[in-house]
């Protein structure tokens, strides 16, 4: 019997706050209009995200730091 996608997800990810803050990172940029890494019709950016996952398309890269802002002159 196939899983469903939540099922896939528990096992895959199963506690590991690597491939869970992977996803959420990439469903994110899915959600603001990235195009999926792989041909589909898929609309669903959760599951486009876990297919990413699942075929080694993405990796977990951190965010850039935000520059921090220059001290004030000195008086």
């Amino acid at each position: 019997m196939e899983l469903t996608l939540p099922q896939r997800l528990q096992k895959s990810v199963s506690g590991s706050f690597h491939k869970t803050a992977l996803l959420q990172k990439r469903v994110r940029e899915l959600i603001r209009g990235a195009s999926p890494l792989f041909e589909t019709r898929e609309r669903n950016p959760i599951k486009i995200a876990f297919q990413e996952m699942e075929r080694g398309l993405i990796e977990l890269i951190p965010d850039e730091e935000p520059q921090s802002a220059p001290p004030p002159p000195q008086a």
